[in-house]
């Protein structure tokens, strides 16, 4: 037997190993909403040999994944039983805490050691506290939020930022490296939701100033073909500009991010700023702006359909989503 020293480094390096053990295929994984991007992500992980147990409030959404192999669950409670890990991506706050800390739900109903691993894009102060209630029962949680849309979620391309233990991280790394290309640990817990806001700020207003730049252009009659090769390849060159011009010149409006869940976004972010006493007078009109689109019933079209605000087709009922 080990002593003195080099036994306790040797126990305390046994005792960091079976912490952060990595999950293996025979891990279940409970998969708690499946929208727009919870789907694809849930069809990655059963593609990646992981064993998925899924609940959607919607059942028709879980079919396809029955198909693919997935044990379709009538209750979160159900889900969660025998569950390693879980992975929630849900609309908001309201439905975080009720998928979280519901008297049903995956704080109440998982086992002692669980991680959880929530993907929503919520508050910082919304992650903490479900981070505090996990803990209190013995369970892990992250908050993994992430950058991308449904093509990003279909073709594995998901940045994961995630607040939370490092440790916890790391045994969570083979299901996001599942989902994503790339993951950044960015701190304590609320961190992810921290810089996800931030993200989405600086996305929500490229795309409301895109939308003010191509309806310009429409209207002066430019060459739609020559303003994409220019702009797509000029200093504000983005993702954005090569994604979302297409849909706004052509009229597509599918959702891939719904513009009712980026103005959410600008709200979440506006009341961050405050808590930090930072002035945000941009995002406060960014946010203005989708927040009339929404109003205007723009909200379940894709993010791009800020180009029917600034055009004025919203006002003129263009694209309405009902």
């Amino acid at each position: 037997m080990p002593d003195g020293a080099s036994g306790l480094a040797l126990e305390s390096t046994r005792a960091h190993r079976q912490n952060t053990r990595r999950p293996t295929m025979s891990d279940t994984i409970a998969f708690i909403g499946l929208g727009a991007m919870g789907a694809p992500m849930a069809a990655n992980l059963l593609d990646a040999g992981f064993a998925v147990r899924a609940f959607n409030r919607n059942p028709d959404k879980a079919k396809p994944l029955a198909e693919k192999g997935a044990t379709v669950c009538g209750s979160i409670a159900e889900a969660v039983k025998g569950a390693s890990f879980v992975v929630s991506i849900v609309s908001d706050d309201e439905a975080t805490r009720e998928v979280m800390l519901g008297a049903n739900g995956v704080v109440a109903s998982a086992a002692p050691g669980t991680v959880i691993v929530d993907s929503s894009t919520n508050t910082p102060a919304m992650a903490r506290e479900v981070a505090d209630a996990a803990r209190a029962r013995g369970l892990a949680h992250l908050d993994a939020p992430v950058s991308g849309s449904v093509p990003q979620s279909r073709n594995r391309e998901l940045v994961f930022m995630v607040g939370g233990d490092a440790a916890t991280l790391e045994k969570a790394k083979p299901l996001l490296e599942a989902m994503g290309r790339m993951t950044v640990h960015c701190g304590a817990s609320g961190a992810g939701a921290t810089i996800k806001l931030i993200n989405n700020m600086l996305s929500g207003a490229m795309n409301a100033a895109i939308g003010e730049a191509i309806s310009v252009a429409t209207a002066a009659g430019v060459d739609t073909e020559a303003a994409q090769k220019v702009l797509a390849e000029g200093a504000a060159a983005c993702r954005l500009m090569k994604t979302k011009i297409p849909k706004m010149l052509g009229g597509d409006f599918s959702p891939q991010f719904q513009l009712g869940l980026m103005e959410k976004d600008l709200r979440y972010f506006l009341a961050l700023a405050q808590q930090v006493d930072r002035p945000v007078p941009i995002t406060s009109i960014v946010r203005s702006q989708f927040q009339a689109a929404r109003r205007a019933g723009l909200g379940g079209l894709d993010v791009s359909a800020i180009f029917l605000q600034a055009s004025g087709e919203a006002a003129r009922g263009g694209g309405r989503s009902g």
